[in-house]
């Protein structure tokens, strides 16, 4: 009975967590990272209570390496999340996200409204709304962003459409090209729209690309999600450092 009872803090407290990363796993959407977090947490408390010595040392050494290198990805990360002082740009590029049949998702709405946004405050800027059709998406997301804005008063020849891009990447360099078809040339007069937790990386693939570009925070939802977001884009972030997509 002793016994039991020494451990059930340890088991009411994995339970707890289990429990947790259960229901961001399942019961709602797009919060997977924060699942795996938990996760991680419950081994850790498991392999304190039950692991060797040796081994549960060598653990910590692990997690705080990754946890350092974490930080450090994560910083770069945090200082882009904010709006530019030079956003006020003369072309404002929309990065898509997913369409949920001919409308927007929840996501892409946030986008959207920072376009509505970043127009407001620069009557002579134009957007170019960059994504193609996915599974699942009736129409591009470049036409449902043109709809989107159309239907909230923005003139149509504000909008520029870029329908092939499927990745950031290709929504940064066909924008490009078509900035370039105009005259004109990107480098210092392009700002990039997206989630706040995004521009960091959007911002690096337009370095790659030579081209210098600011950037304009769109919000990414309530605070657990952006949480959720900056810990899944430490990842996006080391694949792009490594394979420079």
């Amino acid at each position: 009975m002793n016994r039991i009872l020494h451990n059930a803090p340890w088991v009411i407290s994995v339970a707890i967590l289990l429990f947790l990363a259960g229901f961001f796993y399942f019961a709602v959407r797009g919060y997977s990272y924060i699942g795996h977090t938990l996760m991680l947490i419950c081994f850790l408390i498991l392999m304190h209570r039950f692991a060797p010595d040796g081994l549960w040392r060598l653990t910590v050494i692990l997690v705080c390496i990754g946890l350092i290198y974490f930080c450090i990805v994560e910083l770069p990360i945090v200082k882009n999340s904010r709006t530019d002082e030079d956003a006020g740009r003369k072309y404002g590029v929309v990065l898509g996200a997913q369409v949920l049949g001919d409308r927007p998702s929840r996501s892409l709405l946030y986008r959207l409204n920072g376009a509505l946004e970043f127009l407001w405050f620069n009557p002579e800027s134009v957007v170019i709304v960059s994504g193609g059709q996915g599974e699942g998406e009736d129409i591009t997301e470049a036409q449902c962003m043109f709809e989107w804005l159309v239907d909230k008063g923005v003139e149509p020849e504000r909008i520029i459409m870029e329908h092939r891009a499927t990745s950031t990447m290709e929504n940064l360099e066909y924008s490009f090209e078509i900035i370039r078809q105009l005259g004109d040339e990107p480098d210092g007069n392009v700002t990039i729209l997206s989630s706040n937790y995004h521009l960091y990386r959007a911002k690096e693939m337009a370095r790659m690309q030579g081209v210098d570009a600011a950037g304009f925070a769109c919000s990414p939802g309530n605070p657990i999600l952006a949480l959720n977001y900056f810990i899944r884009e430490a990842f996006g972030v080391t694949h792009l450092w490594i394979f420079g997509d």
